[in-house]
């Protein structure tokens, strides 16, 4: 599989503290966290199609208490998908590890969101889901492996938006606790894209370059075109 082009100016998220111990990265205290010196999310804004519109960051800066559900919405799902996959597809040991690593990891982000909500003094409230994961999902083959293959690239494609939009957001929220907890999880998400990928290459004899490609322009559609309801992954606010 070729690696998506790079672009030729750097983009990393900056932080004037230490890499995180082990320890750090398994507290579910965030307190306890400690965002990396730097993170470069080139190949991030690389692989996406789109880059998520001012719109978007000022009407989600604006409802950070919506956000900040459906952010803990998406990790449970994230993780569920996984565990899904985990019972479906146990022929692959290193597709059964990775997706073990990922089930831990995501459940563990659930964790920290609901606890800075209690923080917060949010309560817990419906939301209904929002059209982002059904509008690529629906363009899922039916058969297999080309089924568990693309559900392994929108995956991929889930996990860099949501990387690139907790870097948008640390950059212009006020609440600093918030903004460094956004630059923490910048390091797992921007690895799980290249994870998803590097997954359903492994099912392809062939290389799927070209599914990638498709879903890339389905997915940069779904960003920057008109959405009624303002999510996580929602597109650019009707």
């Amino acid at each position: 599989m070729s690696k998506p082009t790079m672009p030729t100016n750097s983009h990393a998220i900056n932080d004037d503290t230490t890499v995180e111990s082990s320890t750090e990265e398994d507290s579910v205290d965030i307190s306890q966290l400690r965002t990396p010196n730097k993170i470069d999310l080139s190949a991030v804004y690389g692989f996406l199609g789109a880059r998520t519109t001012p719109a978007w960051v000022a009407a989600a800066t604006a409802d950070l208490p919506l956000i900040i559900q459906d952010h803990a919405n998406c990790e449970k799902k994230a993780a569920g998908t996984a565990m899904n996959l985990l019972f479906r597809y146990e022929f692959s040991y290193d597709l059964q590890r990775k997706l073990a690593q990922l089930i831990r990891e995501e459940m563990l982000h659930y964790e920290q969101v609901l606890g800075i909500m209690n923080e917060r003094g949010q309560e817990w409230r419906y939301l209904s889901a929002g059209r982002y994961a059904k509008g690529m999902l629906k363009h899922k083959r039916t058969y297999e492996p080309a089924a568990m293959i693309d559900v392994l690239i929108i995956g991929a494609f889930i996990e860099a938006r949501s990387c690139e939009r907790f870097a948008a957001l640390a950059e212009v929220i006020d609440d600093e606790r918030l903004a460094k907890y956004y630059r923490y999880l910048l390091k797992s998400e921007s690895r799980h894209f290249e994870d998803y990928l590097a997954l359903a290459q492994s099912l392809s004899t062939e290389a799927i370059d070209e599914r990638v490609a498709f879903f890339r322009e389905v997915e940069a559609e779904l960003i920057i075109s008109p959405d009624a309801e303002l999510r996580f992954h929602s597109g650019s606010p009707a």
